[in-house]
């Protein structure tokens, strides 16, 4: 079909509507009519034919062969067409003064996910849900000012990680339970690849460790740790072997942040929350939601090693921290043993 025959577009576009109407998920018609479409200038409709017809082929097989060709145009000319949608909507938005280096990055994921370059990534808690709070990957470092004053202490807490160096301390970060079912689908069960080391454990100080890390605490005194009992806060140091990952995974509840502060960073060690990647850099702390898928990477040549803890949302009110503190002790009181809880 010709861009200069208007003629033949029209009569092609008709054939189209007419197949469609007898059947709307017929492939040729939808090729067909994005074609007619394209003839007509109608790009971003075409678009959206072609995208039906790809999605439906996708549904369906074995495919007729004689659509194969006609459905790797479909997908050339829907690539095309995002190519040359974000070409305009970037030249428009530069006239209004976007920066991609410079402007919200709120505005800019919203950008990545309308063009299909990020996935939209969800709090999916594994045990508690608290509607309303925001789905953010990282938490803006202006919300948690107090990291500040822990990255200040680093070189002191990686000294007290670093005099504890008597064998076994560290343990298997995942460890099987006797009183709850145990699947282990990941590898990760009492793997030494992911150990950690324990300051405060579900809630309870583990007071031998605590004790020789006084810098740590003192350095962790001004930020509002979640506190459940029997539950939270936990504060550790988490360590990943060369080599090892720590796959795809969601935590336990979405009122609280999970924080990492760097203190053995190897080259290649790298973190991912929702579609957001980083490395860690040694004394470079953050604060992400773990109920946002996430998983962690260490391909250097040494143990990634940092210390972790767990803090409330600033979005929570006092109120709501005591309420969601309360309920959980509640549940706790209803059975006989509190499940693991961690970070």
């Amino acid at each position: 079909m010709s861009d200069a025959d208007p003629a033949a577009a029209r009569q092609a576009l008709a054939r189209a509507n007419a197949c469609l109407a007898g059947d709307p998920a017929d492939l040729a018609g939808l090729i067909l009519k994005g074609d007619a479409l394209t003839a007509l200038g109608d790009l971003r409709s075409a678009s959206t034919f072609y995208r039906t017809a790809l999605q439906q082929a996708a549904a369906r097989q074995p495919l007729p062969p004689a659509l194969i060709p006609d459905l790797r145009r479909a997908q050339q000319a829907v690539q095309d067409q995002a190519r040359t949608f974000e070409t305009h909507l970037a030249g428009r938005l530069a006239g209004a003064g976007y920066d991609p280096a410079r402007s919200s990055d709120r505005f800019t994921l919203s950008l990545d996910l309308l063009n299909g370059r990020k996935q939209l990534y969800l709090q999916e808690p594994r045990v508690y849900l608290f509607p309303g709070l925001p789905q953010v990957q990282f938490q803006p470092r202006a919300t948690v000012p107090w990291l500040t004053t822990v990255e200040q202490a680093a070189p002191d807490i990686r000294r007290e990680l670093e005099a504890l160096t008597e064998p076994g301390l560290f343990k298997p970060y995942v460890e099987p339970r006797a009183d709850r079912p145990n699947a282990d689908a990941s590898g990760m069960d009492s793997n030494p690849d992911w150990s950690a080391l324990f300051l405060w454990k579900d809630g309870i100080e583990q007071a031998e460790i605590a004790r020789r890390c006084p810098r740590t605490l003192e350095a962790l005194a001004e930020v509002p740790l979640c506190r459940i009992r029997g539950r939270t806060p936990s504060i550790l140091f988490s360590r990943l072997t060369p080599g090892a990952r720590i796959p795809p995974h969601h935590g336990l509840i979405n009122t609280r942040l999970i924080c990492h502060l760097p203190l053995v960073a190897p080259a290649g060690s790298r973190f991912r929350v929702g579609n957001d990647q980083r490395e860690w850099t040694e004394g470079q702390a953050w604060a992400f939601d773990d109920t946002i898928e996430h998983e962690a990477v260490n391909q250097g040549t040494a143990d990634r090693t940092i210390l972790i803890f767990d803090v409330w949302k600033p979005e929570m009110t006092t109120e709501e921290r005591d309420l969601v503190a309360a309920m959980f002790e509640a549940i706790d009181a209803y059975g006989a043993a509190a499940p693991a809880w961690g970070v």
